[in-house]
């Protein structure tokens, strides 16, 4: 999952999506989430761009990816079942 960069490795980025005017970054996957101020925010990892591109994002800006948000919710809870 994680694509760790090579030195002198080609990185390929890639282009936004166009929703409603606005460019938007594909979601590959949701790794983590925490609180901050009262705010979820989840650790974003962006399709087709290393770990270091990696970032917080607050909920409301993950409006196309609510099924990975809700992924990312399943998982977490089974392994906190898990570690009880």
């Amino acid at each position: 999952m994680y694509k760790l960069q090579v030195e002198k490795q080609k990185v390929t980025r890639l282009a936004p999506v166009v929703i409603e005017e606005e460019e938007e970054y594909k979601v590959e996957k949701i790794l983590n989430k925490r609180k901050i101020r009262g705010k979820d925010k989840f650790l974003v990892c962006w399709k087709g761009y290393m770990v270091e591109a990696n970032t917080w994002k607050d909920k409301g800006n993950l409006k196309n990816t609510e099924k990975l948000v809700e992924e990312f919710k399943r998982e977490y809870r089974e392994k906190n079942e898990e570690v009880r």
